[in-house]
């Protein structure tokens, strides 16, 4: 009865830091649009792709999680005769910090698509003043979401090309890959309940 609940454990562990590696990937891409460094050495990166939640969110501490959770599935070095109680706290302590992790790339993700792009577009269409600047000129459009208007992807942002895409395309694998992360936590959870019953019925 015990060898399911440790060999789900294994194969969530290996899911969870698969995903991990995934957040901290898309993350990445995020600082060099167009596969151009240029932009991260002007600072022209956006503020929800510089703040890293796909790298020390949905990649740290998601990564730390799954190496825990994987150890307590193949029962190596210290949860080798690991008591039950001693399981139960690992596993909490681990969906805990996987869960806050999921859920903050999964925030910061949601709000980066809801805002836009950071990219250069021409201000006179929104205030009639012949001017190009850097910002998010789809964040205070509340009659028209960038979103379902495709006309608007490559007629607003002037750089980097196709910014839209690439903001969309990899923050939406970001949101993505946080709710698989946190529907896998919920699986652990369950598991590791599984594990503790089959534990004391063992015992008893």
């Amino acid at each position: 009865m015990m060898a399911c609940p440790r060999t789900c454990s294994r194969i969530l562990g290996l899911s969870l830091g698969t995903t991990a590696l995934l957040a901290a990937g898309a993350n990445t891409v995020l600082f060099f649009p167009n596969w151009d460094v240029t932009y991260l050495l002007r600072g022209l990166i956006g503020k929800h792709a510089m703040l890293g939640s796909g790298l020390w969110g949905g990649g740290l501490m998601v990564l730390i999680a799954a190496i825990l959770i994987s150890l307590m599935g193949w029962r190596c070095g210290c949860f080798s005769k690991s008591r039950p109680c001693r399981s139960m706290l690992t596993a909490l302590l681990s969906s805990g910090l996987a869960l806050l992790g999921a859920l903050i790339c999964f925030i910061t993700s949601g709000m980066a698509l809801k805002d836009g792009p950071f990219c250069m577009f021409d201000v006179s269409s929104f205030n009639q003043t012949q001017a190009w600047k850097y910002g998010y000129p789809f964040k205070d459009q509340h009659n028209r979401n960038y979103l379902y208007d495709y006309s608007l992807w490559n007629s607003v942002c002037l750089e980097p090309f196709k910014a839209v895409i690439w903001h969309v395309s990899f923050f939406s694998a970001l949101l993505c890959i946080s709710l698989l992360q946190i529907l896998l936590v919920v699986i652990h959870f369950f598991n590791t309940f599984l594990g503790l019953f089959c534990s004391l019925c063992e015992k008893s």
